[in-house]
């Protein structure tokens, strides 16, 4: 409990820190908010590993774990993004995003997982780490479709002033989307060769939503680099795939375990 209320405390000073750079737009020679994120961040870590300490089993994976972890995932990428460039508008979105999965996680208590081998648990720690880059995607993709609108329609406000020129936000979009691709492939590819049942009743809905997440993913990377796909078409196609990935993991996982009250 004590841990939980210092990460969610540290996170939201982290995040009132980051709305005060950005309104004084100098979140990039000023990252104070480094300090209490990076403890935040930390402590969150920490917590997950006091509780696989705790519980019988393997790692847990259950859905709010799952959910908390890939919250701890998007709260280091964000912190790398925002602290080498004019990007810190992500953590105010992202740091009470994972104080609030963290806080989810640890009301709704936690259940014993069965042991893994390390060949299910590359597999699983790969899939998260994807969920959570693809989803700093998903987030910048919906800045760039509001920076786009706001100069498209000379509404200039001074939240414009926190993001990066349009140019190179969506270059960093392309960046981390590309990061993300080559995670979702590999983690395609773990489940393909360490999973047994994969096709299983139980797995077949969050293998086909990853596969069709992947082929939309990969799509938009060649549209990108041989037709120049930019703009709306780029965001458009990236919450496209997001949603189906999230439908995959979360939302498969979501009727299994607390519908339907099973375990994997």
């Amino acid at each position: 409990m004590t841990i939980v209320l210092i990460a969610t405390l540290l996170y939201l000073t982290a995040t009132g820190l980051l709305v005060r750079a950005v309104v004084r737009d100098d979140a990039v020679t000023s990252p104070a908010w480094l300090w209490p994120a990076l403890p935040a961040m930390l402590l969150h870590g920490g917590y997950h590993v006091l509780v696989a300490m705790r519980t019988s089993g393997g790692p847990d994976m259950h859905f709010f774990a799952a959910l908390s972890l890939v919250g701890l995932g998007m709260a280091w990428l964000t912190s790398l993004v925002a602290a080498r460039g004019r990007m810190a508008a992500l953590g105010v979105l992202v740091f009470p995003m994972a104080a609030v999965v963290l806080w989810i996680y640890h009301a709704y208590g936690h259940e014993p997982s069965k042991p893994l081998g390390w060949q299910l648990a590359t597999h699983a720690w790969m899939a998260l780490l994807a969920y959570a880059t693809l989803s700093v995607a998903a987030l910048l993709a919906i800045m760039l479709w509001l920076q786009e609108r706001a100069l498209r329609r000379r509404d200039f406000r001074p939240w414009l002033r926190a993001l990066p020129p349009l140019a190179d936000l969506e270059a960093l979009l392309f960046r981390v989307i590309a990061v993300g691709f080559a995670l979702l492939t590999l983690t395609l590819v773990t489940g393909v060769l360490f999973v047994d049942d994969l096709l299983a009743q139980k797995l077949v809905h969050k293998t086909v939503l990853s596969i069709l997440s992947w082929i939309v993913f990969g799509t938009l990377l060649i549209g990108r680099r041989r037709y120049g796909w930019r703009g709306a078409k780029a965001v458009h196609w990236t919450l496209t795939a997001m949603a189906l990935l999230l439908l995959a993991f979360f939302g498969s996982q979501f009727v299994i375990e607390l519908v339907f009250g099973r375990t994997r």
